[in-house]
C-alpha cells in the first residue's frame, strides 16, 4: 500500500483560525538506551511555499536522505529549533517529563528567534499532550496521530530533530567507540547490548532503563 506524501492541509486550516504560526512538533530518541531525548519544532506561517521534495517522517527515510533533507527542511520552515533532555535527566525525571523538558527548551529557542509562541498552535504527533504538562502557562496544542506522516511541519520537525540527535551520537561514538553509537544511535541493538555487558554502562546510558533491559 502506497504511503502519501505529507501535506500542509492541517496547517493551513489551523492558520485560518487565526494562529500566528503552526509549530509542528515531534520527538526523537524516546526509546533509546543511551543519549538524550530530542524534541524538534518547525514553525510555519501562511508564507510557506512548496515543501522540500521527498520530505517525509524521518522513520521513512534512509540516513543519507535525512542528512540531505534536514538543512532543506530547516531552511523551508519559517523557524525551527531542537531541545534536548539528557540521559541523566531521563533517569531522574522519567521519559514523559523529559519530553516536556526538551520541548520547553526548544520553545524557549523559538521565542528567542521571535516566534509568537503564545499566539501559535502546536501540532504535536501522537495522542498525548506531554508538552503542556511541562509548562506553567499552557499553550494551544493539537494532538494528531500520524502527524509525522501526514503533516508537513511535523515531518520537517522529525527530520530536523533526528539528524541533530544522530550527529550527537556519532560524535559520542568518537569518544567511546565500543558501543557502536555511530550505527545504532543509542538504541538497543544486539551489538550495543553485548557492548554494555562487556564494558558496563557509560555516562550517556539511561541506567534506569538498563535494569529493565538487561
Amino acid at each position: 500500500m502506497a504511503v502519501s506524501d505529507p501535506t500542509l492541509d492541517v496547517e493551513f486550516d489551523l492558520l485560518h483560525r487565526g494562529a500566528s504560526f503552526v509549530i509542528g512538533c515531534d520527538e526523537v530518541g524516546r526509546g533509546a538506551l543511551a543519549g538524550p531525548v530530542a524534541v524538534g519544532f518547525a514553525a510555519v506561517n501562511a508564507s510557506v511555499l512548496t515543501m522540500p521534495l521527498g520530505l517525509r517522517d524521518s522513520k521513512m527515510l534512509s540516513e543519507p536522505r535525512r542528512e540531505l533533507l534536514a538543512p532543506l527542511a530547516a531552511a523551508w520552515a519559517t523557524f525551527s529549533a531542537v531541545g534536548l533532555a539528557s540521559a541523566a535527566e531521563v533517569d531522574e525525571l522519567g521519559i514523559i517529563a523529559c519530553l516536556g523538558l526538551a520541548g520547553k527548551r526548544a520553545l524557549s529557542d523559538l521565542y528567542a528567534q521571535g516566534v509568537d509562541v503564545a499566539g501559535s498552535i502546536v501540532l504535536l504527533d501522537g495522542s498525548d499532550d506531554w508538552l503542556n504538562k511541562a509548562l506553567a502557562t499552557p499553550l494551544n496544542v493539537v494532538t494528531r496521530i500520524k502527524a509525522d506522516r501526514d503533516c508537513g511541519s511535523v515531518a520537517a520537525a522529525s527530520v530536523i530533530a533526528k539528524v541533530y540527535r544522530d550527529r550527537l551520537m556519532i560524535a559520542a561514538h568518537d569518544d567511546e567507540p565500543g558501543y557502536g553509537w555511530a550505527s545504532n544511535k543509542g538504541y538497543g541493538s544486539a551489538a550495543h547490548m553485548s557492548a554494555i555487558d562487556l564494558l558496563g554502562p557509560s555516562p550517556l546510558h539511561r541506567k534506569s532503563w538498563l535494569k529493565i533491559s538487561l
